[in-house]
């Protein structure tokens, strides 16, 4: 009985921490905002400046497999003291670097602060699936909630103390900021009563190790469908405020397409997983991944405000099928290694950053790089299509909500 209490306390404790924590862990959703001072601060051309984009989130893939395997072999608390200490570090590293030296600035901010979110993610995620085990699209919708209203916070954040004090005050700031809300946050994360003697004592048939999952034809489609699905924002999120004044719209209004895209992306990652849990989580994905590429072709002719509706939906789609990504890893190859298994799941994105910006600065696309967002989008379709979903546990299999 006491321990069914401690459940229904610490249950929800941790959605709330883990949503505090990705609050403040969403720069990469917010970069639009960060650029234009960015260059202006340090010195960097566009391209340069975007780059760092790329730096942020292949460093979350790298680090969500060594941040899963940190927190599978010792606690998600650890993992997510390590991870804010890095956060931090990044962003203090950020407020002390001369300016014209994008090298420094790739190494010392993006790479520690990509891995600092990553070793965050994968520790809130696991640890609330673990805790609402019969509910993983609730535990997932409501951190990964977090995670896109993150953009929107930043974005002002950002702004804010930009107009009186200028980017490295605002980097300072947002150090000081994870370092309070993120150390603290971290100490409420554990895993249940028995979660890890359980899988260790009767694991599942899906019960997949890194090695073992990496030999299956499903991880290498799912990866595919992550990759592929990360050109329809990631290509366009640096150039945002450029690109919205090319179609129509003043600079203030432009600023609008960060906070709208936020907006969507919260809802995405709130509302997708807790329909996966009705439709699948297979089913959820060729939706989002349908939608992104027909939205994708609307997005390459709209103008003005019809712009900004666009990339709305497509931060909706291109969220909500990152959010489905923790509870559909743990579907196809079970809880037992979720941290790991999760981090090398999110290698795709990590590709995806870097391969398709790469292709189209090597192609040259301008506008092309919509249809290459289109194109890659109908492939991850394919791609996840061809998954093999495994038969359901049996129902005394299963865990119960906390």
């Amino acid at each position: 009985m006491k321990q069914k209490k401690q459940g229904r306390v610490r249950g929800p404790a941790i959605l709330a921490g883990g949503a505090a924590i990705q609050i403040l862990t969403g720069i990469p959703a917010a970069w639009g905002v960060f650029q234009p001072p960015v260059m202006e601060e340090y010195g960097f051309e566009e391209g340069q400046a975007s780059l760092v984009l790329s730096w942020l989130v292949a460093s979350f893939g790298v680090g969500c497999v060594i941040g899963g395997f940190l927190q599978d072999k010792t606690s998600p608390r650890f993992a997510g003291l390590w991870g804010t200490a890095l956060l931090t570090l990044g962003l203090g590293a950020a407020w002390l670097l001369p300016g014209g030296s994008p090298f420094w600035f790739y190494l010392a901010f993006g790479a520690p602060v990509g891995l600092g979110t990553a070793f965050l993610y994968p520790a809130v995620m696991s640890c609330a699936q673990k805790w609402f085990s019969g509910r993983k699209g609730l535990a997932t919708g409501v951190i990964g909630a977090a995670v896109g209203a993150s953009g929107a916070f930043l974005s002002f954040f950002v702004r804010t103390v930009c107009r009186g004090a200028g980017i490295r005050r605002a980097f300072f700031w947002l150090g000081v900021l994870s370092l309070a809300v993120c150390g603290s946050a971290s100490l409420l994360l554990r895993d249940p009563p028995g979660a890890g003697s359980e899988a260790a004592a009767s694991p599942g048939e899906r019960d997949l190790t890194p090695a073992a999952m990496l030999r299956t034809r499903n991880y290498w489609l799912c990866t595919a469908g992550v990759c592929l699905a990360a050109p329809s924002v990631l290509l366009f999120s640096p150039i945002l405020l450029r690109l919205g004044q090319e179609r129509g719209l003043e600079e203030s209004a432009a600023v609008w397409a960060v906070v709208l895209g936020s907006l969507g992306s919260a809802g995405g990652r709130l509302l997708m997983p807790l329909l996966s849990d009705k439709i699948g989580r297979k089913a959820a994905d060729l939706i989002l991944l349908g939608a992104l590429a027909g939205l994708g072709v609307g997005f390459a002719f709209a103008q003005s405000w019809l712009w900004l509706g666009c990339y709305a939906l497509l931060t909706f789609c291109y969220s909500g099928q990152a959010a489905l990504l923790p509870a559909f890893g743990t579907d196809l190859f079970g809880f037992a290694h979720a941290g790991v298994n999760y981090g090398f799941l999110a290698l795709g994105m990590s590709a995806g950053s870097i391969l398709f910006p790469l292709a189209a600065a090597w192609l040259g696309l301008e506008a092309g790089r919509h249809w290459l967002a289109v194109g890659a989008a109908a492939v991850g379709f394919c791609a996840v299509g061809c998954i093999r979903m495994p038969p359901k546990p049996s129902k005394g299999a299963g865990g119960k909500a906390a």
